[in-house]
């Protein structure tokens, strides 16, 4: 099998032309032609992670965020991204990356999400056509009050931070959900009358924009995406089912939680 024809089946699976204009998804290192030889399935395409693959002997990383997302002007040992670059041409290990395309389907992040959540009677948060978009929105089976909320997120999103605005009175039903950076929907979730919005990096002002009808809550954003590596793998398996398609072990978040008291 070739790495293009991986690159073949993850883009029926998840069109690259959905990505947004600003990301870099699709093949980023590698030779089309090449042999696979095994793929290693894995959140951030790190050094650590082409050190695993070279380990496995497998010829092909496929990761949710791109390791080469800005524009690199020179490749030398000084920078993390470009030492994963060079160890991976090194090692003729194949890179491709699936991010926001992997945003927007059916099945994808924000599904994830919701499936996590168990939400029912879910539809697409902000749509760009009938099947694709950003976030989801739907109905938690039973209502919970806020703190029970707040600490099922926790549980689920395996957290022991949850970043979020005042606690209101009014229990949570309609919950809209997005997984990564979602503070450009906070709006869109409100509008459509969701009782809390779940997803990551919201900034100090963007608490703001709760009130006691509407409930913030930041998960983290590797916290909001746990749940990708797992789907793409998965995937992988059922359109390859005799090839050795392995997840891997590394935890590459790189924000860390001092627990104290």
């Amino acid at each position: 099998m070739r790495v293009q024809d991986v690159c073949d089946q993850l883009a029926l699976w998840v069109p690259n032309e959905l990505a947004e204009d600003f990301d870099n998804v699709g093949l980023l290192v590698g030779n089309p032609e090449a042999s696979v030889t095994g793929i290693l399935v894995c959140h951030d395409a790190l050094e650590a992670v082409i050190d695993e693959a070279i380990a496995m002997g497998a010829s092909m990383v496929v990761c949710f965020h791109p390791i080469i997302f800005s524009g690199l002007k020179k490749i030398t040992p000084e920078h993390y991204v470009a030492r994963s670059v060079m160890k991976a041409i090194k090692n003729s290990i194949a890179i491709y990356a699936l991010h926001t395309a992997l945003d927007k389907i059916n099945g994808g992040v924000s599904d994830l999400m919701a499936d996590a959540l168990e939400l029912e009677r879910r539809r697409i948060l902000i749509p760009e056509t009938e099947h694709y978009g950003f976030g989801r929105i739907g109905f938690l089976p039973n209502p919970l009050n806020p703190t029970d909320f707040i600490a099922k997120l926790g549980q689920i999103f395996k957290t022991t931070v949850v970043k979020h605005a005042a606690l209101g009175s009014n229990r949570i039903e309609k919950v809209a959900v997005l997984g990564g950076s979602g503070a450009f929907a906070i709006e869109k979730a409100r509008e459509q009358g969701a009782d809390a919005y779940v997803s990551a990096d919201f900034k100090y002002h963007d608490f703001f924009k709760a009130d006691s009808d509407f409930l913030l809550a930041d998960i983290g954003h590797y916290e909001s995406e746990r749940f990708t590596k797992n789907a793409i793998a998965q995937k992988l398996r059922e359109k390859f089912p005799n090839f050795a398609v392995t997840l891997s072990e590394l935890n590459t978040n790189p924000v860390k939680y001092y627990t104290y008291g």
